[in-house]
C-alpha cells in the first residue's frame, strides 16, 4: 500500500513544481510571442515577410501547446502508475513466475515500456499527420510512419534489453563495487553506439549517397583539411522523404566519422551557405566541445551510480510506493524517477554550456572563412525554412535553448571584426554576453 510519508510528499512537491514550471514557461513564451511577434525583426526582413511571420507564430504556438499537452499526459500516466499500486502488483505477478531477478527485471521494464509507447502512438500520429502536415513539413506516408515505429521498437528492445540485462547482472552479481563496473560499462556502451550509429542504425531509416556535386565535395574536403578533419565520407541523406526540415551534422567517431547533409539543405542553400554551416560544425570539433561536454557528464554519471548504490537497499524507498522489501529492478526504476526530476532543474546549466559552445562555433566560422555573411545568410534561410521562432521569451530561451536566439547569433556575426581580433579570439570577449539564448 502506498504510504503518504515525507518521501512521497517531497517527490510529489518536486513533481508538481516541475509540471508547473513547464506550464508557466510555455505560457510565458506563447504570450510573449503574441505580444511581440507581429513585427519582423529588421535583420530578417530580406527573407521573411509579415505573412511568413504569421505562419511562424502559428506553428510555434501549435507546436508548443501540443508538446505541453503530450508532456502533461505522459506525466499524468506516470503518476497514475506510480500511485495506483500497479507497480507492486506487476512486480509480484512477475516474481511468481520464478524467472529469476534478471529476466523478471527485463519483463518489468518491458511492460512499462509498452504502456508508454502505446500512449505515444496517437500523439506521434497527430504531430506528424496534423501539425507537421498543416505547415507543409510532413512528407511521410502512414506506411513509412509505421515502418519507422517498428524499427525504433526493435532497436529499443535489442539495445535497451542488452543494456538493462547487463546492468541488472552487475547489480546482482557485481559485488560491492558493482556501481563502478556499471558506470564503466554504460560509458563504453555509449561510445560503442556513437561509433556504430552512422554505419548500423542511421541506414535503417535513411539512404546515404554522394552529394552529386563534385565541386562542392572538393570544397568541403579542402575546408575540412584546414581544420584537420578527415571524414570517411561526405553524404547526402534523403531527409525529404520524411520532412522538409533542413539540417546538417557530423556523426560518428574514429573511422566512422562522416559529414551528413540533408538533401533539403542542399536544395535550398547556396554552396557558400553550406560551407559556412559545416565550418560551424567543424568549430565544435576543433574546440573539442564533445569532449568538454562528455567529461562533466561522465562525472555526473559516476556520482549518479554511486547514489544508486547507496539508495538501492533503502527500505523507505520501497515502502513508500507499496513494496514490502527491496527489489533491485524496482529500485532502479524508482531511483530513476527521482533523478529525472532533479535532472529537469539542471536543464538551464546544460543549456548555458551548450549556448557557450555554439557561440564559440559561430566565432570559429569567422576564423575559418574570414567572413560572417554566408553564415548569416544560412541562419536566415534555416529560420525561414524551419519556421523557427524569432522572438522567444528570454526566460524560456535561458531555460531550454541549446543555441543562442537567432537574432542574437546573426547580430554577433554582423559585427565588424578585424583579422587580428579573429586570430587572437578576442571578438566575443569584447562584446557583453547576454544572459539568454536559443
Amino acid at each position: 500500500m502506498i504510504q503518504f510519508n515525507y518521501l512521497l510528499q517531497i517527490f510529489l512537491a518536486v513533481f508538481l513544481l516541475r509540471s508547473a514550471t513547464q506550464i508557466y514557461l510555455t505560457w510565458l513564451n506563447i504570450s510573449y510571442l503574441r505580444r511581440h511577434g507581429k513585427t519582423v525583426p529588421e535583420i530578417f526582413r530580406d527573407v521573411i515577410d509579415p505573412e511568413k511571420l504569421k505562419t511562424i507564430s502559428a506553428y510555434t504556438v501549435d507546436s508548443e501547446n501540443f508538446q505541453m499537452m503530450t508532456t502533461l499526459t505522459n506525466q499524468g500516466l506516470f503518476l497514475a502508475i506510480l500511485l495506483s499500486g500497479f507497480l507492486p502488483w506487476l512486480a509480484k505477478t512477475i516474481t511468481l513466475w520464478e524467472y529469476g531477478p534478471i529476466v523478471s527485471g527485463l519483463i518489468f521494464f518491458a511492460v512499462l515500456s509498452i504502456l508508454i509507447h502505446l500512449l505515444k502512438i496517437p500523439f506521434g500520429l497527430y504531430e506528424t499527420f496534423v501539425i507537421e502536415e498543416r505547415y507543409g513539413f510532413n512528407m511521410m506516408s502512414f506506411k513509412m510512419w509505421i515502418s519507422d515505429l517498428i524499427k525504433s521498437l526493435v532497436l529499443v528492445v535489442i539495445l535497451g534489453g542488452l543494456l538493462l540485462g547487463l546492468l541488472l547482472t552487475l547489480v546482482i552479481h557485481g559485488g560491492v563495487l558493482w556501481w563502478i563496473w556499471a558506470w564503466m560499462f554504460v560509458g563504453g556502451f555509449e561510445l560503442l553506439l556513437l561509433w556504430l550509429f552512422p554505419v548500423l542504425i542511421l541506414p535503417l531509416f535513411n539512404k546515404f549517397d554522394s552529394i552529386d556535386n563534385p565541386g562542392l565535395e572538393d570544397r568541403i574536403k579542402m575546408l575540412m583539411e584546414k581544420v584537420g578533419i578527415r571524414p570517411k565520407g561526405i553524404f547526402k541523406m534523403d531527409a525529404s522523404k520524411r520532412s522538409k526540415h533542413t539540417n546538417a551534422f557530423f556523426v560518428g567517431i574514429g573511422r566512422t566519422k562522416r559529414i551528413v547533409l540533408f538533401d533539403t539543405l542542399l536544395a535550398s542553400h547556396t554552396e557558400e551557405e553550406v560551407l559556412a554551416v559545416l565550418a560551424h560544425e567543424a568549430g565544435h570539433w576543433k574546440k573539442k566541445h564533445i569532449l568538454r561536454m562528455l567529461i562533466p557528464l561522465e562525472v555526473v554519471s559516476f556520482v549518479s551510480f554511486y547514489g544508486v548504490d547507496k539508495l538501492l537497499d533503502w527500505p523507505l524507498l520501497y515502502q513508500t510506493f507499496g513494496f514490502e522489501e527491496p527489489v533491485a529492478f524496482v529500485g532502479l526504476f524508482l531511483i530513476g524517477a527521482f533523478f529525472s526530476l532533479v535532472g529537469f532543474f539542471a536543464q538551464p546549466l546544460e543549456s548555458a554550456i551548450s549556448r557557450k559552445f555554439e557561440r564559440e562555433a559561430d566565432h570559429y566560422v569567422l576564423e575559418l572563412i574570414k567572413t560572417g555573411e554566408p553564415m548569416r545568410s544560412a541562419l536566415k534561410r534555416l529560420a525561414a525554412d524551419n519556421l523557427a521562432n524569432l522572438i522567444p521569451h528570454p526566460l524560456y530561451a535561458w531555460f531550454y535553448y541549446s543555441h543562442p536566439p537567432l537574432v542574437e547569433r546573426i547580430e554577433r556575426l554582423s559585427q565588424p571584426v578585424g583579422r587580428k581580433q579573429i586570430a587572437e579570439g578576442r571578438w566575443f570577449s569584447k562584446k557583453k554576453e547576454k544572459k539568454h539564448g536559443s
